[in-house]
């Protein structure tokens, strides 16, 4: 019988996880995958457990993160060898490999990526059916409507047992004493405050989520127009705007940002640009600057991956990709940048906090297994359970591991 959520399963067939009985012929041979990885780790290192129960410590050559892990079988190694995350989840959804907290094995990887190289990345053909795989999800109009139903349309009932009040689903920004919805709150503020808005302007905001930050804008004064592709997150949107009194100062439509072409007084985005994938960021530009006045600003709250990592980053796809974000791509910064500069905006007042994403990430996970726990996430499957959080401690480790980061900056129209 099928559950809710199967769909994203579907990355099963489509991208490859180092699987099928060649694999397992030879798997025992992929033993000194370790020694690479010994030598490799510059800093922190891992307490492993081999499948014959010998004991092996891995790194510890300076000091960084901590992991313990069971190989219960060399199954995981090949996996990780030749389909790099993508095969390293399939591994642990099949307990061949385990650990009492795989977040800090995560921020271990991303915290040694550049010196690891290769070592824990898809390669040979696998690499490019993974990477063909992901083109074949590129965002074009049509495919567009399809990813984000694919994530945000598993339901509002999914997402409010562990999101705060506000559903925003990005990265809060923390002060000491901050519960979650605080500081989802304080992330929004610092959004807006980037604008300027003034009673009466109007607001585009590209990707517009469950609404709260068009019912904080309005409330400042502000006429604002969302935009999303899910119809979900749209009904849900307008029962809150409602609830607020807010229905003639907001309007939310199902459009895709390419389709808009207004004036707008400012824009804002909250991490909608990851979504887009590397081909289409130029259009994402295209379509702040066609619908920002002139000397008018737009506030962008983005993830983005180191620089010197995105080239091999590119070359395939990684588990998000294959199992969580059909399409996405992670932000090139300096690309980017150069993309804006391009089309005449100024990139100004840049501001990271990926450790406040690492937390952001820490305490969805907590809600989401209280959530399980009580029954509130009815009709997914254990499979489906353990896929999200494998998700959300994946996420957790890279922030933590700094190899990506989350931003704020402003971007402002010059002509």
């Amino acid at each position: 019988m099928a559950s809710r959520g199967d769909h994203l399963f579907k990355g099963d067939k489509a991208f490859a996880t180092g699987d099928g009985w060649l694999a397992r012929l030879v798997a025992p041979a992929f033993k000194p995958v370790i020694d690479k990885l010994d030598a490799r780790l510059e800093r922190g290192g891992i307490h492993g457990i081999l499948p014959d129960g010998t004991r092996r410590e891995v790194g510890f050559n300076a000091p960084g993160h901590v992991a313990t892990v069971h190989l219960q079988s060399y199954m995981a190694l090949v996996r990780l060898a030749l389909a790099g995350s993508v095969g390293w989840y399939k591994a642990w959804e099949k307990r061949e490999w385990t650990s009492p907290d795989p977040v800090p094995l995560c921020a271990l990887f991303m915290d040694n990526a550049l010196s690891l190289g290769d070592t824990a990345r898809a390669k040979g053909p696998l690499r490019w059916v993974n990477a063909l795989a992901h083109r074949l999800r590129d965002n074009g109009l049509v495919k567009a409507r399809e990813n984000i139903a694919a994530h945000y349309d598993l339901g509002n009932d999914f997402y409010s047992p562990w999101l705060d009040p506000t559903m925003s689903y990005s990265s809060a920004i923390f002060e000491e004493g901050d519960d979650l919805e605080t500081a989802q709150r304080r992330k929004v503020d610092a959004l807006l405050d980037r604008l300027d808005l003034k009673e009466g302007d109007r607001l585009l905001e590209i990707g517009c989520g469950w609404g709260s930050l068009a019912i904080a804008a309005a409330q400042r004064g502000a006429s604002v127009v969302g935009l999303t592709l899910s119809i979900e997150q749209k009904a849900w949107a307008e029962e809150k705007i409602a609830e607020a009194g807010l229905s003639d100062r907001i309007e939310i439509r199902l459009q895709d940002y390419r389709e808009c072409d207004e004036r707008f007084d400012a824009i804002a985005s909250v991490e909608m640009v990851e979504a887009v994938g590397e081909r289409w960021w130029p259009a994402y530009l295209d379509c702040i600057h066609r619908n920002l006045a002139p000397g008018g600003k737009a506030a962008l709250q983005f993830i983005s991956i180191d620089h010197r990592l995105f080239p091999a980053y590119r070359e395939s796809a990684d588990f998000i990709q294959a199992y969580i974000f059909p399409g996405g791509m992670l932000l090139d910064e300096p690309a980017f940048k150069t993309l804006a500069a391009e089309r005449g905006m100024r990139w100004e007042d840049r501001h990271g906090f990926g450790v406040d994403y690492a937390e952001t990430l820490k305490i969805w996970r907590e809600r989401y297994d209280a959530a399980v726990a009580k029954g509130q996430l009815e009709g997914f499957s254990p499979r489906f359970h353990d896929l999200w959080r494998f998700y959300l401690m994946y996420c957790e480790g890279g922030f933590r591991g700094r190899g990506i980061d989350v931003a704020q900056v402003t971007l402002r129209r010059e002509g």
